[in-house]
C-alpha cells in the first residue's frame, strides 16, 4: 500500500478527513511513493485552535526557556542531519550534499533563535521629564503561518519558526505538498526538543488550506515564499483580513562579468549558482551578462565546455551534482521554456533535453542548458524559468549591464565579478536589488542579518530572518511610568509635554 502523509495537530500525526490526497513522487524514478492528506477548511481551523490554545502559556513562558528548547532541537538537527538530508532528496531530488547545505542554513536560523533573551530586549530612558521614566517591551503576535515553498522543504520553513517561537508565538506550518515529510519530521524532533503541544502543527494542503490560514481570525500574520503571482495575493488576501505578512515571490537574479574579472573563477560561480539544485533556487542565477564582447565569448566557450562534463543523476549517487527536477509538470514547464527560446532566436549553445539516464528513464531529468545571444524582450529573461537553464545577455558597457537588472521588474539577488573596487562599490550602492553579492554568487545573508528582495520580489515591508524577523513577529509596546510623590498639578487639558 502507498504510504500516507497526515498532519500534525496538537502534538500528534492526524490523518486527513477531507477524503483529498495528493501524490508524492520520487523524482529520480518517477514513482509515486506517497499521498498526502489535503486538509479541509475544518482540519485548518483544528489546527489554528490547537495553536491558540498553546498560545498563552507559551507566550508566559521565558524566552530563556523557549531558547533552550530550541537549543536541544537544534542539537537534534545536528545529529540526524544526514536522516533529514535523505528524506528531502526522496522528495525534491536534490543531490545529498546540498539537501545537508539547506539544512545547515536552516539550523543558522535556529542558532540565531537561541539568543531570544538578548533579541527581545527593549530600551529604556530614565526621565524623560521630571520623574517620569519610559520603556519598550516587544510582545508575540499570537498565532502565525508559514506557507513554505518546494525548493527548500526545510530550510525555508526554518527561516520562519525558530524566531517566531523564540518571540513567543505559536506556529502553524503549510509545506508544499510535492515534498511534505520534511515538516513532519521537524515537528516531531521540536517536541521531542521539549516543544509543549499544539505550539508548532502542521497542516498539508492545497489553496483550500492556505485561503483557510489567510482569512481565519486568529492567525495574526502569515509568512510566505513562492511565485510572484501567488505572492502578490498571499499579500493582498492577508491584508484584507487585518494580518500582517512577508511574502517572497519570484525572481530573476543577474550576474555582471567584467572584462578584469577572474573568468575561471566567474566560471565556477556560475555553474555552482546556475546548475546547483537543477536552478531551482529562488537566488539562482540564471542570467549572466558579461560586459564586452571578448569577454562574452570566452565565458560562453568555458561554460560550454563545463556543461557537457556537468554530473547529473539522482540525488543519491555521491558523484552526482545535479539531481532531477521535481515533479514531471515542472520538467515539461522548463522544457517549454527552452522551446521558447530557440523559437525567439536565442542561440542554444548546450541543449538539456537530450540526456537520457539508464535505469532512470522515467525520472525528472534535464540536463544543464546554455542560451547565447538572448535578448530583453524574449521570454526566457523576462520570466523565471526556475531550472537548469542560463541566459547570456551580452553587455557593451557596465552601464548597460546595471540598466538591465534596474528595468528588471525582480529585484531579489545579483552579483558582480570584478577586480575593480570603484566598479564594485558603484554597483552594489546603485542596484535596485534586496541582496548584492561582489565576487559572491548567491549572496544569502547570514542569519543575523536579513533575507529579502526589492520591487515584485517582496510583498511586505519586513526581509525574513534575523533582526527584521525579530520585529515581524512581535509587536512594540511603549510604557510611560510616573508614580505619585503627593504633589498634585490638577487636571491638564493640553497635549501632555515632559517637563
Amino acid at each position: 500500500m502507498t504510504k500516507s502523509i497526515p498532519h500534525h495537530i496538537a502534538g500528534r500525526p492526524q490523518a486527513g478527513r477531507s477524503g483529498r490526497t495528493a501524490p508524492v513522487y520520487n523524482p529520480a524514478t518517477g514513482e509515486e511513493t506517497a499521498r498526502v492528506d489535503l486538509a479541509s477548511v475544518d482540519e485548518v481551523a483544528a489546527a489554528v485552535a490547537a495553536a491558540a490554545a498553546a498560545f498563552p502559556a507559551w507566550a508566559a513562558t521565558p524566552p530563556l526557556r523557549r531558547a533552550r528548547i530550541l537549543n536541544r532541537f537544534l542539537r537534534i538537527l545536528e545529529d540526524r542531519a544526514d536522516e533529514l538530508a535523505a528524506i528531502i532528496v526522496s522528495e525534491h531530488g536534490k543531490v545529498h550534499s546540498d539537501a545537508l547545505g539547506e539544512i545547515q542554513r536552516g539550523m543558522e536560523v535556529v542558532e540565531f533563535a537561541t539568543a531570544a533573551p538578548t533579541l527581545l530586549k527593549g530600551e529604556v530612558t530614565e526621565n524623560v521629564g521630571t520623574r517620569v521614566d519610559s520603556h519598550s517591551l516587544r510582545q508575540p503576535l499570537g498565532v502565525v503561518a508559514g506557507i513554505t515553498p518546494f525548493n527548500f522543504p526545510a530550510m525555508v520553513p526554518m527561516w520562519m519558526f525558530p524566531v517566531a517561537l523564540a518571540a513567543g508565538n505559536t506556529f502553524i506550518l503549510k509545506p508544499s505538498e510535492r515534498d511534505p515529510s520534511a515538516a513532519l519530521v521537524i515537528a516531531r524532533w521540536l517536541e521531542e526538543a521539549g516543544l509543549p503541544a499544539g505550539v508548532f502543527n502542521v497542516v498539508n494542503g492545497d489553496k483550500v488550506a492556505v485561503d483557510a490560514l489567510l482569512t481565519a481570525p486568529q492567525v495574526q500574520a502569515v509568512s510566505f515564499v513562492g511565485s510572484t503571482p501567488i505572492a502578490q495575493y498571499i499579500y493582498e488576501t492577508a491584508a484584507r483580513h487585518g494580518k500582517r505578512c512577508q511574502a517572497l515571490g519570484g525572481a530573476k537574479n543577474h550576474m555582471v562579468i567584467l572584462p578584469d574579472a577572474d573568468l575561471d573563477q566567474a566560471v565556477d560561480a556560475l555553474m555552482g549558482a546556475a546548475y546547483g539544485s537543477a536552478g531551482e533556487r529562488c537566488m539562482a542565477i540564471s542570467v549572466a551578462v558579461p560586459v564586452g564582447q571578448a569577454t562574452a565569448d570566452a565565458l560562453v566557450g568555458r561554460l560550454a565546455d563545463r556543461l557537457r562534463t556537468l554530473k547529473v543523476g539522482p540525488g543519491t549517487d555521491p558523484q552526482s551534482e545535479m539531481g532531477p527536477l521535481v515533479t514531471r509538470q515542472h520538467l515539461d514547464k522548463v522544457r517549454g521554456y527552452i522551446e521558447a527560446g530557440v523559437a525567439a532566436g536565442a542561440k542554444l549553445v548546450v541543449d538539456g533535453r537530450d540526456i537520457r539516464l539508464q535505469g532512470y528513464e522515467n525520472g525528472y531529468f534535464l540536463g544543464g542548458t546554455l542560451f547565447d545571444h538572448v535578448t530583453p524582450d524574449m521570454s526566457i529573461y523576462r520570466e523565471e524559468i526556475f531550472g537548469p537553464v542560463l541566459s547570456v545577455l551580452r553587455a557593451d558597457s557596465y552601464d548597460q549591464a546595471a540598466q538591465l537588472i534596474n528595468d528588471h521588474p525582480y529585484g531579489n539577488g545579483t552579483a558582480i565579478f570584478t577586480r575593480d573596487g570603484d566598479a564594485a562599490r558603484e554597483f552594489a550602492h546603485q542596484i535596485q536589488v534586496g541582496m548584492v553579492g561582489i565576487n559572491v554568487p548567491i549572496p544569502v545573508p547570514m542569519a543575523f542579518h536579513s533575507f529579502g528582495g526589492w520591487k515584485q520580489s517582496l510583498f511586505g515591508d519586513h526581509h525574513m530572518h534575523g533582526p527584521e524577523g525579530i520585529r515581524f513577529y512581535t509587536r512594540l509596546k511603549t510604557i510611560t511610568t510616573r508614580w505619585p510623590t503627593g504633589i498634585r498639578a490638577g487636571a491638564e487639558f493640553v497635549m501632555p509635554t515632559m517637563k
